[in-house]
């Protein structure tokens, strides 16, 4: 995080992280590992989440495998900005469900010298590319994508496939909602819920 110039000055050097994938694919869980790990490295961490994202918790960031890390949750992204405090790494969870305002935001922390880690879906329920991750990814210094199982035919899943017939973009769920599938696995899914 610091380049030593010479003894006495310290060069702070911020950059973007990307964590993308479909449902069930580990986003929330790499992001914690991250956090932790600049935890332990002394570094100071914030954690944000949007207000919307309740399934597990009001105030932490909770992955499917129920680890946990305190959070803030907040309505729009320039509150990250004004709660980030004296910070060396900022971690965002849930990063599709910010407007677009968030890409400045992130642009902004890391010109200033703070790691930025967001994740989040990279596509919505119909396999369109969601909210602001496509141009976080086209931004950010480092982006992984991570994938499911697909709960039909075992391959690598990318697609968040919706179980109901619910048209709205954002309809918070689990795996009673949603399951992960491979591109052919959610073309054919599709087509069967279309008759």
């Amino acid at each position: 995080m610091f380049l030593e110039k010479d003894i006495n000055v310290k060069i702070r050097k911020g950059w973007i992280e990307v964590i993308c994938g479909s449902m069930f694919s580990g986003k929330t869980e790499e992001l914690i590992r991250r956090l932790n790990r600049a935890r332990i490295a002394k570094q100071r961490v914030e954690i944000f989440k949007p207000v919307v994202d309740v399934r597990y918790s009001e105030d932490e960031v909770v992955s499917h495998n129920e680890n946990a890390i305190r959070s803030t949750p907040v309505d729009t992204p320039s509150n990250i900005i004004l709660l980030s405090g004296d910070v060396d790494v900022i971690g965002i969870d849930e990063a599709q469900f910010f407007d677009h305002s968030l890409l400045e935001v992130c642009n902004k922390l890391a010109n200033m010298g703070i790691r930025v880690i967001v994740a989040g879906l990279d596509m919505d329920f119909k396999g369109k590319p969601f909210g602001p991750m496509p141009a976080l990814m086209s931004v950010a210094e480092y982006v992984t994508k991570v994938h499911a199982i697909c709960m039909r035919c075992g391959s690598l899943a990318n697609f968040s496939h919706r179980l109901s017939t619910d048209e709205k973009l954002v309809v918070l769920g689990e795996k009673n909602e949603y399951e992960p599938l491979c591109r052919e696995c959610f073309h054919e899914a599709i087509k069967i819920q279309k008759q």
